[in-house]
């Protein structure tokens, strides 16, 4: 009997080593072939769907050329309890990418982002058609948005996003910088993007032209805190100019305070941007000879139009273009100086003055410069 038990014991102990070995040696087989370097050779780009399965990634994985066993994922994925961590969206993967680089990628989810640059001082109407462009979006633009009301950056989407997000965001991101600086504006500026549960990106996603018009006529009638612009239409209207007469940095400010030196004398603006808007619509040629097609011409500035600022003084009624963060900001942190007139002087900047003979020496300069081009 005694010998019996110590035979078994024997064999049990025999058994348990062989098992313990066993496991080591397919741990080991496991761990190797988990962080070993993927067959792939090149990048690749998928798409997980929202409620995809593991065993369905896994597959596709292996489809693709990212993984050479898509069984051996899913095991690897269940022993490590990362089979329901996956998450939707766009992945890229680098060449050589381990299983264990993809777990990481996957439940991180480290989707791929892409970008769209959208320039400062463009119209409403160049921005739609530059999304509408972007044949990885999806969705339809019924409208064009009302100019002044969508904040120009680089906006990052991923495959399959709706273009009237991408528009969304813009004016989040415009109401966020422009009611912070105006001071006391209500908290309407939560980014749909980021907050997607926010009621009011999902009422704004279901309205139409007219109501998406009067959100914005709602916030750009709010009182600002400026000196001398008294809503958010008015900062938002001189903040375009600026934008379409310079772009170069230094100059914002100086520009600026141009403006708001001459309306405060109640003098005329008489800004060519504005007649261009005025002759445009903000539907621009841009085909390589500026807005028009064409210079502007002495002609040009007679057209009977509310922005004809040679015309009418005083601001136009809104703005003619979508202006950047920072002629927004110029505008309330203006140069101080006296300057009432400028005039292009040749190198991609401006010539200022105080008196209108100043004005008309530098005009005179310029002139010879272009006529020498």
């Amino acid at each position: 009997m005694k010998n019996t038990l110590d035979v078994l014991a024997g064999l049990i102990a025999f058994i348990t080593t062989v098992v313990v070995i066993a496991a080591v040696a397919g741990f080991y087989f496991v761990t190797k072939e988990y962080h070993k370097p993927g067959p792939l050779r090149s990048s690749v780009e998928f798409q997980i769907q929202s409620g995809q399965s593991a065993i369905a990634t896994a597959d596709m994985l292996q489809d693709i050329g990212a993984i050479e066993n898509a069984n051996f994922f899913i095991y690897a994925l269940r022993i490590l309890g990362e089979d329901q961590n996956i998450k939707a969206g766009e992945y890229r993967i680098e060449p050589h990418a381990s299983m264990r680089d993809i777990t990481v990628l996957l439940s991180d989810g480290r989707t791929l982002r892409r970008y769209i640059g959208l320039a400062e001082g463009i119209t409403s109407y160049e921005i739609v058609q530059k999304i509408r462009q972007v044949d990885l979006l999806e969705g339809e633009i019924k409208d064009i948005p009302p100019e002044g009301s969508l904040l120009p950056n680089t906006y990052a989407y991923q495959r399959g996003d709706k273009r009237e997000k991408i528009l969304e965001r813009m004016s989040a991101r415009m109401r966020d910088v422009v009611l912070d600086l105006c001071e006391g504006g209500e908290e309407e500026n939560s980014d749909p993007q980021e907050n997607k549960d926010d009621a009011e990106a999902t009422n704004m996603r279901s309205e139409n032209k007219r109501s998406e018009n009067k959100r914005f006529e709602d916030y750009a009638a709010q009182a600002c805190n400026h000196p001398q612009l008294k809503t958010v239409r008015d900062v938002l209207t001189l903040a375009s100019i600026v934008e379409k007469e310079t772009g170069i940095e230094s100059e914002r400010k100086i520009v600026a305070r141009l403006f708001l030196n001459r309306l405060k004398k109640n003098m005329a603006l008489q800004t060519d941007p504005t007649v261009i808007y005025a002759l445009t619509e903000g539907r621009p040629e841009n085909k390589g000879m500026g807005p028009l097609g064409r210079r502007l011409l002495r002609k040009d500035l007679e057209i009977d139009s509310p922005y004809n600022t040679y015309k009418y003084p005083g601001l136009p009624p809104g703005p003619i273009c979508n202006p950047g963060e920072a002629s927004i900001r110029a505008v309330f942190d203006p140069a101080d100086h006296k300057y009432l007139y400028m005039v292009a002087d040749g190198t991609g900047g401006h010539a200022f003055a105080t008196t209108l003979d100043d004005h008309n020496a530098n005009v005179s300069k310029w002139r010879k410069i272009r006529a020498a081009q």
